[in-house]
């Protein structure tokens, strides 16, 4: 009998706020990413998302008093929750937040981010996480500033399939290449060039092979690099990930072929999904490149999801 397939989606959320431009959450962003979920058919047994905030003065600017107590997961789970009323029950999802950082004046933090998981747990039995302490890559280049750098982290789950083989989740999201070098600014190219970037995916690489061993394993999130940039390079060629994007044929390397992400005229290609061991991968439907207007997943943050279906 051969194995289950499972579907994965990994997105940039944009904590939400994609409908203010960035500058607070709305509802209108919480819903159009529950009700773009919910759509998929088959539904996602795994949903990894970047950029999401626990509670904070942007997360709840423009949100009544009575939903600002919420962290900005639950108030997402409850919209996604409703988006799926209309499918049998119970809900299938169970949700997990990785902390990452917070930015403080004085007594009022400003802005917070981490990560999120959602398993199936219907289909997925849930063997351990590292929601409480996850792992810290960032790479602090001046010491004395280590505590004001936004912190970089890796989820980490793993998980058991149909048919009891167990395999990982790794979400991250890299940093930005540092403009404190001077190949920052002698290179056209910048993202993924960073040799900050570069120290964070081999830290990444590290904690990966430290705790998938020979267990299969799927990476994905925002590395704000592209294809064919010295961070892709290394995790698929020194640290031997496979990219699932080149595997299937949807890109062929070039940094700009598939955006993922954008910013005014600017077309990036910057979020990817990578795996180790056992996994075979069957297809990317509905996977959309950044700005395609005929997505249901257009317009809704600045971000596109990589959504691909596999078996363990």
């Amino acid at each position: 009998m051969p194995p289950a397939s499972l579907r994965i989606v990994t997105w940039n959320v944009r904590y939400f706020g994609h409908a203010l431009r960035g500058l607070a959450s709305t509802r209108r962003g919480k819903t159009g990413v529950a009700a773009a979920l919910a759509a998929l058919k088959p539904m996602a047994d795994i949903i990894c998302l970047q950029e999401v905030e626990t509670i904070s003065l942007r997360s709840s600017l423009v949100f009544r008093r009575a939903h600002q107590a919420e962290t900005q997961l639950e108030s997402f789970m409850s919209e996604l929750e409703q988006s799926f009323e209309t499918l049998p029950p119970p809900f299938p999802y169970e949700a997990f937040y990785f902390r990452a950082h917070a930015t403080r004046l004085g007594n009022t933090q400003l802005s917070s981010m981490g990560l999120a998981v959602l398993v199936n747990r219907y289909r997925l039995k849930i063997d351990q996480h590292n929601a409480e302490v996850p792992e810290d890559i960032t790479y602090h280049h001046v010491k004395r500033w280590k505590d004001r750098k936004q912190a970089r982290i890796c989820a980490h789950l793993r998980l058991t399939a149909p048919g009891g083989r167990p395999f990982h989740i790794f979400n991250t999201h890299l940093s930005l290449p540092t403009p404190f070098t001077r190949d920052f600014w002698n290179k056209r190219d910048k993202m993924g060039f960073g040799f900050n970037q570069l120290h964070e995916a081999r830290s990444l690489a590290t904690f990966l092979r430290k705790h998938a061993g020979s267990e299969p394993f799927i990476v994905c999130g925002d590395f704000n690099s592209p294809p064919a940039s010295p961070v892709y390079r290394y995790l698929t060629e020194e640290a031997g990930l496979l990219g699932v994007q080149k595997e299937l044929g949807q890109i062929d390397g070039s940094p700009r072929g598939f955006p993922t992400a954008g910013f005014m005229n600017l077309r990036m290609h910057l979020d990817h999904l990578f795996s180790g061991g056992e996994v075979r991968w069957l297809d990317l439907e509905p996977t959309a490149p950044f700005g395609d207007k005929k997505s249901p997943f257009h317009g809704i943050s600045d971000h596109m999801p990589l959504i691909a279906r596999f078996q363990i």
